[in-house]
């Protein structure tokens, strides 16, 4: 099958991807500032617990969260379908195999969701691990992705 993206949408169908996921990892960022925010707030006491309850950084994590799962599955499929349509393969290399891994691990972290309302705290520690591990690895996949948008672009000017 031979889909061809038409040439006037190219430049926003190719670069859409990366512009995405840069959002999605500042949206990673907030994330993690709202999951520390949420922790610091069941050991805080008195006025500053109750300030920081009304705050709710707990839900706002939880649904800041499931928006970052979204766009990490939704931009990980669009990446590698772009790719493909674009050059008739996939590129396998440490971009691509790292933005499975993340799609994965994100996955993997929002499945302790249910455990970590329990109270299981082996949940909570492995939930936090997962997700600072992530971000680590999505803060460097970013840099793979500028490479890989630099070749697209000396190839676009080269073609023009």
């Amino acid at each position: 099958m031979d889909i061809q993206i038409p040439d006037p949408l190219k430049p926003i169908v190719t670069f859409f991807h990366p512009v995405m996921m840069a959002a999605t990892l500042l949206l990673a960022l907030y994330a993690l500032y709202l999951g520390i925010q949420s922790r610091r707030s069941r050991s805080a006491q008195g006025a500053t617990k109750k300030a920081m309850m009304e705050a709710k950084y707990g839900t706002r994590h939880f649904q800041v969260g499931s928006i970052f799962l979204a766009l990490m599955v939704l931009g990980s499929v669009g990446g590698m379908a772009v790719t493909y349509i674009n050059n008739h393969k996939l590129f396998v290399g440490p971009h691509l195999i790292a933005g499975l891994g993340l799609a994965s691990l994100a996955a993997i972290s929002a499945a302790l969701a249910p455990l970590m309302q329990q109270g299981k705290e082996w949940a909570r520690i492995t939930h936090i691990t997962i997700n600072v591990a992530l971000v680590g690895i999505f803060t460097w996949q970013t840099v793979t992705g500028f490479d890989i948008v630099q070749r697209i672009l000396d190839q676009m000017a080269k073609g023009s």
